[in-house]
């Protein structure tokens, strides 16, 4: 086994996965571990779950994934700082011997997941091996690439997907005898998840992940703005370095699959009415007097049959559907598969948003992207704004349209649970 990083046999063949010293929170140096993690950084809402993340203890993650500042140079300078800082005083301490970390999330109610985080070799487009499904925006790319350069740190996992046989393989079985073990950290956050970590580093299991692995394709669950990030930063160093690789959690849906969820849209400064009245003649819209989740079912029934969404802010929920054929022939592309032209998503970028209500998908001034359904509608209702609410897109959907090489529109999918942010980290200059 080399461990070193360029193992020459599978370099070529597919995934390669690496152990590293992972950095994680000393449980005696802070209040609890549950205390200290945070959502990936595009998942929490700003300001009100930052605040909720900085208060819940000095030494959140969240400090370093969205540091606070005036200027994007002071924030990542601020995030240097603090993970120097936490080094100095020991918050955070490097475990001894590189290896591989299994990590399992159970939400006690039937959703386990189980999977292993590493430091994949980053790899080529050309090379097909790590999927995207989305693109990304350059400026979130370019921010997250400031911190990384800032902090030296991948601060935490993108969470990728592959599909094994849906039995006990080489990594399985090397996960299911590890679990067996006592756990290097065990908590459960506020959100009812348990989170549990565990170290390998017996090299006989390690050669087994890793040739398994070889043999593997992986789809970007969770994560496009740091593979880009990953891919930019490799780029820029030379090799072989420690940027080239970046910090991964996979995961084997035949074995443990994933929730896929819709993201939803907040416009800015974008009143219901307005918002509706441009509808006006171009798509079927109804008024629905009933709550949350009952509007949520009647747009899972529409979108079985064609494009759909919910319009809220104003207190109630519209369903928006049946959009004129003559528009989406002048406003959606043609040159895509037909699957990518019928997403929802595409329907909203590219007729909604470009076309009718004349909006920037990237201007983050017009537009939010947000995760949790309730918090989009609140958001709006309380700022005067239009949530668009989204219906999720099935799994197999997006992974036939990425071994396509198309990718979808930015924000389309959000799969789960993703892993809790500062468990582990990994530094890129020991």
């Amino acid at each position: 086994m080399n461990t070193a990083g360029h193992p020459e046999a599978t370099a070529r063949r597919g995934l390669e996965l690496t152990p590293f010293r992972g950095l994680r929170y000393d449980p005696d140096r802070v209040g609890s571990l549950a205390a200290v993690t945070s959502p990936p950084y595009d998942v929490v809402v700003r300001p009100d779950g930052l605040h909720h993340l900085q208060d819940s203890d000095p030494h959140n993650i969240v400090r370093l994934i969205l540091p606070q500042a005036d200027t994007p140079a002071a924030r990542n300078d601020q995030a240097a700082r603090t993970l120097h800082r936490w080094l100095s005083e020991g918050v955070l301490t490097t475990d001894t011997d590189p290896g591989l970390y299994v990590y399992e999330q159970c939400d006690g109610e039937g959703m386990l997941q189980r999977g292993v985080i590493g430091a994949l070799r980053v790899s080529e487009p050309s090379e097909g091996l790590v999927l995207p499904h989305e693109d990304v925006m350059p400026h979130v790319v370019a921010d997250r690439a400031d911190l990384m350069r800032a902090t030296s740190a991948n601060l935490e996992p993108l969470l990728l997907t592959y599909r094994g046989n849906g039995t006990a393989a080489d990594t399985s079985s090397v996960i299911e005898r590890t679990i067996e073990g006592p756990p290097l950290l065990a908590t459960t956050t506020e959100d009812g998840f348990s989170h549990r970590l565990w170290s390998i580093t017996d090299p006989a299991d390690l050669d087994r992940i890793q040739s398994d692995l070889a043999r593997r394709q992986a789809l970007i669950a969770d994560g496009h703005h740091r593979w880009a990030t990953y891919r930019r930063l490799r780029a820029e160093h030379g090799s072989p370095s420690a940027w080239d690789y970046g910090l991964v959690l996979l995961v084997d849906t035949a074995r443990y699959p994933l929730r896929v969820r819709a993201i939803h849209r907040l416009l800015h400064g974008v009143r219901v009415p307005d918002a509706l009245a441009a509808l006006d003649g171009l798509f079927r819209v109804r008024r629905l007097e009933v709550p949350l989740a009952a509007a949520l079912e009647t747009l899972a029934d529409a979108a079985c049959v064609g494009n759909a969404f919910l319009i809220a802010g104003d207190g109630a929920f519209h369903l928006v559907d049946q959009p004129d054929a003559g528009l989406l022939a002048r406003t959606v592309p043609a040159d895509r598969p037909t699957a990518w032209r019928t997403l929802d998503a595409t329907v909203l970028h590219a007729t909604l948003l470009a076309h009718v209500w004349h909006i920037p998908e990237d201007d983050p001034s017009r537009i939010a992207y947000i995760h949790d359904t309730a918090a989009t509608v609140d958001k709006a209702e309380r700022d005067g704004g239009t949530a668009v609410l989204m219906h999720p897109v099935r799994e197999d959907v997006v992974r036939d349209l990425a071994r396509q090489g198309v990718t979808m529109p930015r924000k389309s999918t959000s799969f789960g649970p993703k892993p809790a942010s500062g468990l582990v980290l990994r530094a890129l200059d020991l």
